[in-house]
């Protein structure tokens, strides 16, 4: 760790999201085990850290304002937990209800078990299903004998691929829901190689999807009980993602300067260092900082912005990364006033079914303390990729129709308990065909600038553990470690 010597190293971090946070608490470990001295800040734009993520009480309603939870296959973010001594406070999805619904034909029909979002582990389930006809389940079971693709190396849509290898009704009634979920993305431009890389190795390795999980399944009986997503691999906390946040912000605000309403506005490399130059809520007068390291944490168009008075062949690749937006309707209801049994962890829609919902989570199906005895708390996902012209709409008119889909397709004969709406607009990172590609580029234009880093959602992946191990990677980096 060379660069943390006697003199205190100045680092500004740009953005106090879960990647900034994270970026700043891994300097602040780096500098104690180094017994080394920081001059670290951190700056955020908008009033609270957090970013995308944070939890809030609704009445008796425990209410997550972005993502709720984490998988545990990538161990990054379990580990930063157990590191800030939130251990004790990890808990697991529900073992009842461990299952999810698509849409069809306007009912909620359960995902056939040992379906991994897109190769299925058991025959049996697949063969009852009513999701898909006869016709695309015989062209599901083809797979087994569809010739491998030859180029490798070249990337592939999702739904090319899907296509491919299962069938166009398996895509549009099955997987581009399923994935949609996750990616909130338009599958005919979703990179598989930058989202999900293990179906291209199984492909590769196995010759075919099926063959693969077959082969798998026997040593791992945990595809066998899958309905979706492998519900047993995510995990948050009691208090929710708020806990993680609040925990992060302590101990940088222990260690460094933290301060919101901060938007950075210029950028410019100095001989050694960089000067920063920033807008200051509720100020006339602009603040400017000079420091060795920055590291920018911010969103790509962001980014580019910001670099391209000095780093024009870095902003190019960052402006090619494009982003959605989508809307999150979260609601609380009484059990009883749903004709439904709501007995799963959420429901997918596919586009094909023109309905202007996305997706619905069950969060308190998945989560104890979420809401009363007897209640429920809804996360209804609205817009994406698929849908922009829906962000367009008014809050009450999100409210209206989000509760005209839940009265219609789950019975629900009564007003909420409460029911609100949180916007992402130009929040959603686009993980198109050649992303992998552009990422490099971007890597490789950075390390051209002396103490400059990047780090956040728009690079390795979206989810909680990949912002942790980005930010983490990047600080490395930006100290030579």
């Amino acid at each position: 760790m060379s660069d943390l010597g006697e003199q205190p190293l100045r680092i500004a971090v740009i953005g106090a999201g879960i990647s900034g946070l994270t970026a700043a608490h891994r300097l602040i470990e780096l500098a104690e085990e180094k017994n080394s001295a920081i001059d670290l800040s951190v700056y955020e734009a908008a009033p609270r850290a957090g970013g995308l993520l944070g939890t809030e009480r609704i009445g008796d309603y425990l209410v997550e304002l972005g993502g709720d939870m984490f998988v545990t296959n990538k161990p990054w973010a379990v580990d930063l937990c157990k590191r800030l001594g939130l251990e004790d406070q990890l808990i697991e999805t529900e073992k009842v209800n461990r299952r999810a619904f698509v849409l069809s034909k306007g009912k909620p029909v359960e995902v056939p078990l040992g379906f991994n979002l897109m190769a299925p582990a058991r025959i049996w389930p697949m063969v009852v299903t009513p999701l898909l006809s006869w016709k695309a389940k015989l062209r599901m079971g083809w797979e087994y004998f569809v010739t491998p693709r030859r180029n490798v190396e070249e990337d592939e849509s999702l739904a090319s691929f899907v296509r491919r290898r299962l069938g166009k009704e398996a895509l549009e009634r099955l997987i581009q829901p399923l994935v949609g979920g996750i990616y909130t993305s338009d599958p005919e431009k979703l990179s598989l190689s930058a989202t999900l890389p293990r179906f291209i190795d199984m492909e590769r390795e196995h010759g075919s999807l099926i063959r693969a999980m077959r082969r798998q399944s026997k040593s791992a009986s945990e595809n066998q009980a899958a309905t979706g997503a492998r519900y047993s691999l995510f995990m948050t906390l009691k208090g929710g993602l708020q806990q993680l946040l609040d925990t992060l912000r302590d101990r940088v605000r222990e260690n460094a300067e933290l301060r919101t309403g901060h938007k950075l506005t210029k950028l410019e490399p100095l001989e050694a260092g960089y000067r920063l130059t920033f807008d200051v809520a509720g100020s006339s007068e602009p603040v400017v900082k000079e420091v060795d390291r920055v590291l920018l944490t911010t969103p790509a168009y962001a980014s580019a912005k910001l670099v391209e008075g000095f780093a024009s062949e870095l902003a190019k690749p960052l402006r090619q990364i494009e982003y959605a937006s989508c809307a999150l309707v979260l609601s609380g209801h009484k059990l009883t006033d749903f004709t439904h049994p709501m007995d799963a962890n959420g429901l997918v829609i596919p586009y094909v079914e023109n309905r202007r919902i996305l997706a619905v989570s069950f969060t308190s199906r998945k989560f104890p303390g979420r809401a009363p005895e007897g209640h429920i708390l809804l996360r209804t996902f609205v817009g994406g990729a698929l849908q922009p012209e829906l962000m367009n709409c008014s809050d009450e008119e999100i409210k209206k129709f989000t509760l005209e889909e839940l009265r219609d397709i789950f019975g629900l004969h009564a007003e909420p308990d409460f029911i609100e709406v949180s916007r992402y607009v130009g929040a959603m990172p686009q993980y198109h065909v050649g992303h992998a590609q552009r990422v490099a580029e971007i890597h490789k234009q950075a390390e051209k600038l002396s103490g400059f880093e990047l780090a956040g959602n728009i690079y390795e992946g979206v989810g909680i553990p990949d912002c942790v191990h980005n930010a983490e990677a990047a600080v490395a980096r930006l100290l030579g470690d």
